[in-house]
């Protein structure tokens, strides 16, 4: 169905693998547009309710693919941030379902922003994280301006955004770019377990929680409680929480759908 992606789905879990491996699954026109197209899918799919997205071969995801570049073409940036990365990034928060990403090596770049954009961030022991646009002249962007100062604090993001260093997955999880760090053998299948467990909970509350804490970074504390107010209203009406309720006075375990 794709070229650049894979898209499986096993029973409410969909699996999204970025997959050009020779090319250490850096990003071209066609990945954008296959990336959003399979986000869409899943937004529309009622089955699915969590997502994992990794990569195949040796990255995660090494940015921009420059090959044009090196042939003399000339990138408008700005059309290439709007009509390809930025889609990709709202898709990826705007999606009120849980996302699990399985870093599996080196994540660099827009790569770094794509993983940011996720959840839930497990990554391999072998793994790494590097804002590489200050080596090649360019702004931190798909997003990374936004998460990175509020993930780790304005001064580290400074020192990662302006000095590039490469960071492992150790100090990505010291410093709070990430979740968990795992074997590098386990990390599909600790982000896939990850994701199945998230599946199995309530997801409709799950997804209004994303939207409300997204809103709530950019919102004063009176509109972050009237928005928590509406949502809650939302939430409550959901088939899951009449489950959660009837499951508590049961005294047995809820068994909830997603809706």
């Amino acid at each position: 169905m794709y070229e650049t992606i894979t898209l499986k789905t096993n029973d409410a879990v969909a699996t999204i693998t970025l997959n050009r491996p020779d090319k250490l699954n850096a990003f071209t026109p066609l990945m954008h547009q296959e990336l959003v197209d399979a986000l869409t899918i899943i937004e529309g799919d009622s089955h699915v309710r969590a997502v994992v997205l990794t990569g195949n071969g040796r990255a995660f995801c090494s940015g921009q693919d420059l090959t044009a570049v090196q042939t003399g073409e000339s990138i408008d940036y700005q059309a290439l941030l709007k009509e390809g990365y930025n889609p990709i990034i709202e898709k990826l928060t705007g999606l009120e379902k849980p996302i699990v990403t399985a870093v599996n090596g080196v994540a660099a770049g827009a790569g770094v922003s794509l993983a940011l954009a996720c959840d839930l961030k497990v990554a391999s022991d072998k793994a790494s994280f590097v804002q590489a646009f200050v080596h090649v002249g360019l702004v931190p962007d798909s997003g990374s301006t936004w998460f990175l100062p509020r993930q780790v604090g304005l001064a580290k993001a400074m020192e990662l955004a302006m000095l590039g260093e490469r960071i492992s997955a150790d100090e990505a999880l010291r410093v709070g770019l990430i979740n968990r760090v795992v074997p590098h053998e386990t990390v599909l299948d600790e982000a896939t377990a990850l994701a199945t467990r998230l599946a199995e909970l309530p997801t409709r509350a799950i997804g209004l929680t994303k939207r409300a804490f997204y809103q709530g970074m950019v919102s004063t504390l009176s509109e972050a409680l009237d928005n928590e107010a509406e949502l809650q209203a939302r939430a409550s009406q959901t088939y899951d929480h009449h489950e959660g309720i009837s499951a508590f006075l049961e005294k047995r375990k809820p068994q909830f759908r997603g809706k």
